[in-house]
């Protein structure tokens, strides 16, 4: 019986520093006779909107610039080579069908799709070097480790982290903010310090400084935002003083696509001695990062957004935030020696991971990244946000339709409300058409009560996403909207 082949693990233990691959250029290939040509795959196949039957000719409201305006300026190949074909091609889900359509996954903000790449790893890591690590001596120990801290690394040199040595894995966003709570937060907050926390947080980067505040006699305090969707510059500088213990930001909303002028907000925090934990959960797969240059003490994000396995993600700390942690889980992995008169713990960042990581996620997640790293982050940048003002335009042609939130700088995710029906049944419309999106509050409520909404559906993009599905999404919409 032979062994079936697997994919070369130590391919994995890439040297520092790769550079993206350059991407052959891009081949024309023929159009249906009906639609106009384009020059490459996975761009536009129709200059305008298909028209919905009984729609009337004339769409309101009218956008300020047309539809084929923001087709004209969508680069059909972005600088460095990329196209949303290149990374389509690895996304094996993206070639499945739903409901009796090709599916449109359009609900990249819950979580991404996953390459191949970090498939056949994962397949490979069970298949061929499972074991655990750090603490065993033979071959397969050593392989499984050099597997897992090679991880580490390349989540430090996509933070921009100085050293490995800043990031510790943890399941997600979520847990590595509660432990950020629990093992710097209850170490440092006093009764009367106050934490600031802008409206369109996450409930996961509000909830646990709610429950910490409430054990340490600590304040949470909101910073507004303003009509637009973007957090109130001003009221945070107001907010500011002295009292100030903590400011918590994401570097993207998940619900508003706003980006904050993180880097400035920081600057500002630390003039008060305020400590900066930036959420980067939406950020991460969509914007080159630097952890030194945003200012950031904390950064946290998700591994499943990143095209990488769920149950991982990282914590970057800055080494002057590490003295100031203790421990949250004891067992083992975390520990120097044990004895019931004395123990001693290990240095950073194994203090915050105690009993066995989620080895394999590192694993898969160190593909991902060499998978993204693979593209030119900031043609992939640059697609994404000529993709997003399309889609804006596109949508805009939809009667009934509200776009929340039109902060200037963004991600490509769109929320949106269309009149006279509820986002849950927007989202079964659509997927019946095979399109993927998230319908409800999407666990941040107080960004939806500001415009007085309880739900709202949310249609979110990523690499691999073409202007093709943003027409097959406005035109089912239309139908929608049509009674069809």
């Amino acid at each position: 019986m032979t062994t079936p082949d697997v994919p070369d693990l130590r391919a994995l233990l890439r040297a520092p520093a790769q550079t993206p691959a350059q991407a052959p250029a891009a081949v024309p290939t023929p159009a249906p006779a009906d639609v106009p040509a384009v020059t490459a795959p996975g761009t536009p196949t129709t200059p305008g909107l298909p028209a919905a039957p009984g729609m009337p000719a004339a769409p309101a409201p009218v956008p300020t610039a047309s539809p084929e305006d923001a087709l004209a300026a969508l680069p059909t190949t972005a600088p460095g080579g990329f196209t949303p074909e290149q990374a389509r091609k690895d996304v094996p889900i993206l070639h499945r069908t739903v409901n009796g359509h090709p599916l449109v996954w359009l609900d990249n903000g819950a979580t991404t799709q996953k390459p191949r790449q970090v498939i056949e790893a994962l397949s490979a890591y069970y298949g061929a070097a499972n074991s655990n690590i750090h603490r065993g001596a033979h071959t397969m120990a050593r392989e499984a480790t050099e597997l897992y801290e090679a991880g580490r690394t390349a989540v430090a040199e996509l933070l921009g982290a100085a050293s490995p040595e800043n990031i510790a894995f943890v399941r997600g966003t979520t847990e590595g903010i509660n432990l950020v709570a629990q093992s710097w937060g209850r170490s440092v907050l006093q009764p009367g310090d106050e934490i600031l926390v802008p409206v369109l947080e996450h409930h996961s980067n509000i909830v646990p400084w709610q429950l910490l505040a409430k054990e340490t006699h600590a304040r949470v305090v909101p910073v507004p935002l303003t009509p637009e969707g973007e957090i109130d510059q001003k009221a945070y500088a107001d907010l500011l003083s002295a009292r100030t213990q903590l400011v918590v930001v994401s570097q993207a909303s998940n619900v508003l696509g706003t980006v904050p002028p993180v880097a400035e907000m920081a600057a500002l925090a630390h003039r008060y001695d305020a400590r900066v934990l930036v959420d980067g959960a939406q950020a991460v797969a969509h914007m080159p990062v630097d952890v030194q240059r945003l200012g950031a003490d904390f950064y946290v994000f998700s591994g499943h957004k990143l095209f990488a396995p769920t149950g991982i993600g990282a914590l970057y700390t800055a080494p002057g935030m590490m003295e100031a942690m203790r421990p949250w889980q004891g067992g083992g992995n975390m520990i120097e020696s044990v004895s019931f008169e004395r123990t001693t713990f290990a240095p950073m960042p194994h203090l915050l991971e105690a009993g066995t990581g989620h080895i394999s996620g590192v694993v898969g997640l160190l593909a991902a990244i060499d998978w993204l790293r693979s593209f030119d982050r900031e043609a992939v940048a640059a697609y994404e946000n000529a993709l997003m003002t399309y889609a804006v335009q596109a949508m805009a042609t939809v009667p009934g339709l509200e776009v929340i939130g039109s902060a200037a700088e963004r991600i490509a995710v769109l929320t949106f409300t269309l009149a006279g029906h509820d986002p849950a049944s927007v989202a079964d419309w659509l997927d019946r058409d095979g399109i993927a999106v998230r319908a409800g509050h999407h666990c941040a409520q107080p960004a939806l009560a500001h415009y007085g909404l309880e739900s709202a559906a949310r249609a979110s993009f990523a690499l691999y996403n073409t202007s093709d599905e943003v027409d097959q999404l406005v035109a089912s919409l239309r139908r929608m909207r049509a009674g069809a």
